[in-house]
C-alpha cells in the first residue's frame, strides 16, 4: 500500500472520525455505509463508545487503528486536532443527551460536524450550540436524511419553481408500529433510549420522527412554522415520553396565504412500519410523496389527471438528477439518500479547503436544529395546556 504524502493528506479523501457508533449502533453502521457509498470519506478514528474498554474492542472490530481508537470524545478532539493528518469532520450519532458537549469540542478545534438529529436533548443546548457554530471556522450539517431523496429535492425544486402556486396545506404523517408494545422493557437498545427524558429529551415520537416529518415539510415547502397545538399521547403504561402525536401548524403568512397544516407522528400504529408521508397542496396543483415508495411523486395539477412522476423519468429536474446515480427504474432508498447527505458534506468541505462556498450545496443546518428542538418544547407546552397555540421560540 502507497504512504499518504501531504498533497494527498490534504487534497484526496476526506478523513472522517465518529463519536458514538459502536458495536450493536444500527445509526452508526448507516452512517458509515452512507459515507463510503461515493467513495468521497475514509473513516480513520472513532471514540465509539462510553467506555474505553468497550470503544477499543469497536475499533477493534472495525478496523482502525489502536492509536485513533480513543477512550473519550475529549482525548479524540485533542489528539486528532494536533495530528497532521487528523480527522476533518466528525459523525456524531449518540443518544440526543450526548451531541452538545462533543459538538462544542470539535468545533472549537475547527473541526467539521455532521449531527445526528434532533440537534440536542433541548431548545437551550441547541441555541448555545447555534452560537458555537456561527463563530467556529467549522461547517456544521444535521442528518435530516429524507431531504436528500432525489423526489423530495423535485419536490422542492417545482414548488420554488411555482408549480403548485402559493401553498395553503401542507400535510405530514409519520406513524410506525414497532413501539406497540414496551420494548424498552425487553432489552431494546433502541427503544431504551428513546423512551428515557435523560437520554432523549422531552420528546419521544415527535423528536425522534417528528422532527423529520416537520423538516421534510419545511424543507419542500419553503413554509416557516409560526406556531402550534399539539395533542400529545402515551398509550403504552409506564412509558415516560409520548409515543403518539396530533399536532395542527399555522405557518406564516407568504404572498398573502397562510398556509395551514397537520402533523401526525405515532410509534404505536400497528400496520404503519415507516410511514413517513408528506402532501402539500396549493393554489395551482398538489403533490404527494411516500417513503416507502420514495422513487416516485405524484403531482396533480388542479383541474387534470394525477401525474406519476419518477426518480430520472422524463419530468425530473436537475435538483433531483444532481443527487440520483442510476437511471430511472432502478430503486433508490433510505442509505442512498443519507449518502447524498455525505456527498453534499463532502462538496462544502471540499470548498472549504479552498476558502470557496459551493452555491448549490443543500444540506440541513444548525438552524434547522434549533427549529426541531423548539417544535419539539412548544408540543410539550401545548399538549400540557391542553392544546394551547404556542408560538415557536426560534
Amino acid at each position: 500500500m502507497a504512504i499518504e504524502g501531504k498533497d494527498e493528506i490534504h487534497s484526496g479523501r476526506i478523513r472522517l472520525g465518529m463519536v458514538g457508533g459502536g458495536s450493536g449502533a444500527f445509526i452508526g453502521g448507516v452512517h458509515r455505509m452512507a459515507s463510503r457509498l461515493d467513495d468521497h470519506f475514509t473513516f480513520v478514528a472513532g471514540a465509539l463508545s462510553s467506555t474505553p474498554e468497550k470503544a477499543l474492542a469497536s475499533g477493534k472490530e472495525l478496523g482502525l487503528d489502536p492509536e485513533r481508537t480513543y477512550g473519550s470524545y475529549e482525548e479524540m478532539a485533542e489528539k486528532e486536532a494536533a495530528r497532521e493528518d487528523g480527522i476533518e469532520v466528525v459523525a456524531i450519532v449518540t443518544p440526543n443527551h450526548m451531541h452538545f458537549e462533543p459538538a462544542k469540542a470539535f468545533l472549537e478545534k475547527g473541526i467539521h460536524v455532521i449531527c445526528d438529529k434532533p440537534v440536542t436533548s433541548n431548545l437551550a443546548d441547541a441555541k448555545a450550540l447555534k452560537a458555537i457554530a456561527d463563530k467556529a471556522n467549522a461547517l456544521f450539517i444535521l442528518t435530516h436524511n429524507y431531504t436528500g431523496y432525489p423526489m423530495i429535492r423535485q419536490a422542492r425544486a417545482m414548488i420554488a419553481n411555482g408549480d403548485l402556486g402559493d401553498i395553503r396545506l401542507i400535510h405530514a404523517e409519520y406513524p410506525q408500529d414497532w413501539l406497540t408494545e414496551p420494548a424498552e422493557r425487553e432489552g431494546s437498545k433502541q427503544a431504551e433510549w428513546r423512551t428515557d427524558p435523560k437520554r432523549s429529551g422531552a420528546g419521544g415520537a415527535i423528536g425522534d420522527i417528528g422532527t423529520h416529518a416537520l423538516n421534510l415539510a419545511l424543507f419542500a415547502s419553503g413554509a416557516e412554522l409560526e406556531s402550534l397545538s399539539a395533542d400529545l399521547d402515551t398509550f403504552v403504561e409506564g412509558r415516560q415520553l409520548d409515543d403518539n402525536a396530533h399536532i395542527m401548524l399555522r405557518f406564516k403568512e407568504k404572498n398573502g396565504v397562510r398556509p395551514k397544516g397537520m402533523l401526525w407522528a405515532s410509534q404505536v400504529a400497528p400496520g404503519f412500519e415507516n410511514g413517513l408521508q408528506l402532501k402539500i397542496c396549493g393554489t395551482k396543483g398538489g403533490i404527494q410523496w411516500m417513503q416507502e415508495n420514495p422513487n416516485y411523486l405524484w403531482f396533480t395539477p388542479f383541474g387534470e389527471p394525477k401525474r406519476l412522476l419518477s426518480r430520472n423519468g422524463a419530468d425530473a429536474l436537475e435538483a433531483a438528477t444532481r443527487v440520483s446515480r442510476i437511471p430511472a427504474g432502478h430503486p433508490e432508498g433510505y442509505l442512498e439518500g443519507f449518502a447524498n447527505l455525505y456527498c453534499e458534506a463532502a462538496r462544502a468541505i471540499r470548498a472549504f479547503r479552498d476558502g470557496k462556498t459551493p452555491e448549490d450545496v443543500v444540506y440541513p443546518t444548525i438552524e434547522d436544529g434549533v427549529i426541531g428542538l423548539a417544535f419539539i418544547e412548544a408540543c410539550v407546552a401545548s399538549s400540557n395546556a391542553d392544546g394551547k397555540w404556542i408560538r415557536l421560540d426560534v
